[in-house]
């Protein structure tokens, strides 16, 4: 009894998988605590160096633009011009500051950090606007007090939200201060490749300043007294980056800093350890009940993996159901497999697999031959378009060139020559009913040049449909019999050409004022149009052929997404109206063929 296979199951499953799994849900979670401490301050410490440098490439800029500012000769015949107001005129003054603007937005134009600059006096005059005296303006205050030329995110008369670069503004002849030059980058800057630093799932990033206050905007969430204490120990820390670990109410922060080059600010990543290793908290416990389990299912596992009838018997039921609905490929996929293939669940399953594989095979054998007739179906039905539509058009050259209309045999080659472009691309039958609209338009030109008053056109279509995607020659053929037969009888043709979209369809509608069509010839259309349409079309004669050929050519395309619908009265007209159920994507244009 104890050498029997549920038995033997039951010791191989306890001793390869329960004993081993208990022994690593104690071992894994302390080895990826190292690693991802380790692993965590190499990849944070990375990123902030990244963006450290980041912060150099714009302050450097802005510096930059700074000194060109200053040693601009606008900028310094503008100080003079201000300080010697007596011996300047108003006028003078007045341009002299105009050109000076001129100049910083033309520097403004030519940076590729959407930075701006202004120039301030004093006395608040300046060249975006002018402000109270600079020593009562707030974000002056730290440049004046501690000499800080970084300034913290501020609001300004140019933009809102932007950190800025002060830079003395003097004469640099006499070297008598002024005023001072106001460089502004947007702090979304800064804010944008911030946020790329990630530190576990909560990890805060911050940028500060030499008093622990935020650079960029936003509140400091992680605690005053821990900020402050990471603060004095990072002044005194030599390395430029690097971890320190701050205890606070039972709580152990890990603080990654960066200091910057420029404006005593550092850069701050802070996570405390539960924080950053709840995850591998949470797959120690979630191991250890792991473990619990697995001794239970090696149990009920011995028992059951012992009956080896009842498992490939309910698979291959399965399978069946799958071959039932036609899903051949998932079952396959569910035969199963057997060791001892001479027994009779093995024979049966075995036919079984064999014979689904070749059910499979006919059906997808027929499904391919059933595409490709369709396919050349729709190329024969296509070819019956172009030839007649190019014919036409020649006939209007020859009556223009007949009666020496030279500009309107151009026009119409260049229309003609823009349309064959389109007609010509090969590389796709879809485009989308914007498209076909368009092409519509440069035929709709020819005919006007052909008809001239007598031909009365009016086009609506609606935007949203024009994204839908359409075969190739559906509407010309309607308009050009429209065309045709409204001068049968009469001496002017009126035509309305509209798209709408509504809800999940798109509408087309012709409407014409001519002879209209018989009703036997719609009610042949609806019977031609069964499961024999393109043959049907094919083998049609007469005046029919242009509205059979668009109606098979969309049945066949769209099946039971395209209706149409037909109403036509004698000597007074004919609406058509095709109805295409549009999809759930776009299709991409082919191109602005009238170029």
């Amino acid at each position: 009894m104890f050498f029997s296979l549920r038995n033997r199951l039951f010791m191989i499953f306890t001793l390869l998988l329960t004993f081993p799994f208990l022994v690593l849900s104690i071992l894994i979670p302390n080895w990826f605590t190292s690693i991802m401490e380790e692993r965590t301050t190499d990849s944070t410490i990375e990123m902030m160096e990244q963006f450290s440098l980041y912060i150099d490439s714009i302050t450097s800029q802005a510096e930059d633009l700074g000194k060109q500012v200053l040693v601009n000769p606008t900028t310094q015949e503008w100080i003079k011009s201000e300080e010697n107001g007596r011996e300047a005129t108003d006028a003078e003054r007045l341009l002299t500051k105009n050109q000076l603007k001129a100049e910083l937005s033309s520097m403004m134009i030519n940076n590729s950090k959407s930075m701006s600059v202004s120039v301030y006096l004093n006395d608040g005059t300046g060249t975006a606007g002018n402000l109270p005296p600079l020593e009562k303006t707030i974000w002056f205050d730290d440049f004046y007090k501690d000499d800080q030329r970084w300034l913290r995110s501020h609001n300004d008369l140019m933009a809102d939200q932007v950190n800025s670069y002060l830079l003395p503004l003097f004469d640099i002849n006499t070297l008598d201060l002024s005023g001072v030059i106001k460089v502004n980058f947007p702090s979304s800057l800064l804010e944008k490749a911030l946020s790329k630093i990630k530190l576990g799932e909560n990890g805060r990033v911050y940028l500060l300043d030499s008093h622990g206050r935020n650079v960029l905007t936003g509140s400091i969430d992680t605690p005053e007294n821990v900020v402050k204490k990471s603060l004095r120990t990072i002044k005194t820390e030599k390395k430029r980056s690097g971890l320190i670990e701050v205890p606070f109410e039972k709580e152990e922060y890990m603080l990654f800093y960066q200091k910057a080059r420029v404006g005593d600010w550092v850069l701050v990543s802070e996570i405390t350890k539960s924080e950053l290793f709840s995850q591998i908290n949470v797959l120690q416990r979630n191991l250890l009940l792991t473990s619990g389990w697995i001794f239970l299912l090696t149990i009920m596992a011995s028992y059951l993996l012992s009956s080896t009838i009842v498992k490939p018997l309910g698979k291959l039921t399965g399978a069946m159901k799958l071959v039932e609905k036609g899903d051949f490929k998932k079952a396959k996929q569910l035969i199963p497999s057997i060791k001892t293939a001479n027994d009779e669940i093995g024979y049966v399953v075995d036919v079984f697999g064999q014979t689904a594989s070749r059910l499979d095979t006919l059906i997808e054998t027929e499904y391919e031959a059933n595409l490709r007739r369709r396919d050349a179906e729709y190329k024969a039905l296509l070819l019956q378009i172009n030839p007649h539509f190019l014919n036409n058009t020649l006939e209007t050259v020859g009556g223009l060139a007949a009666q020496g209309k030279n500009k309107e045999v151009i026009d119409v080659t260049i229309h003609l020559g823009r349309i064959m472009r389109y007609s010509l691309n090969t590389e796709s039958d879809m485009v989308t009913l914007g498209e076909e609209m368009a092409y519509i338009r440069r035929f709709m030109e020819i005919l006007k040049l052909r008809y001239e008053e007598a031909l009365s056109i009016s086009i609506e279509e609606d935007p949203n449909a024009s994204r839908l995607p359409i075969i190739k020659f559906v509407i010309q053929p309607l308009v050009e019999n429209s065309v045709k037969y409204s001068f049968v009888e009469k001496t002017e043709a009126v035509l309305r050409i509209s798209t709408k979209k509504v809800d999940d369809w798109v509408e087309i509608v012709v409407e014409d004022n001519g002879i209209g069509i018989p009703e036997s010839i719609v009610e042949e259309l609806k019977s031609d149009l069964g499961s024999h349409e393109s043959r049907h079309v094919l083998e049609s004669k007469g005046r029919s052929i242009g509205l059979k050929n668009v109606l098979g050519r969309l049945k066949l395309n769209y099946g039971e997404n395209f209706t149409y619908h037909i109403t036509s009265e004698e000597n007074q007209g004919t609406t058509i109206a095709l109805w295409i159920k549009s999809g759930e994507g776009d299709l991409h244009a082919e191109g602005d063929y009238g170029r």
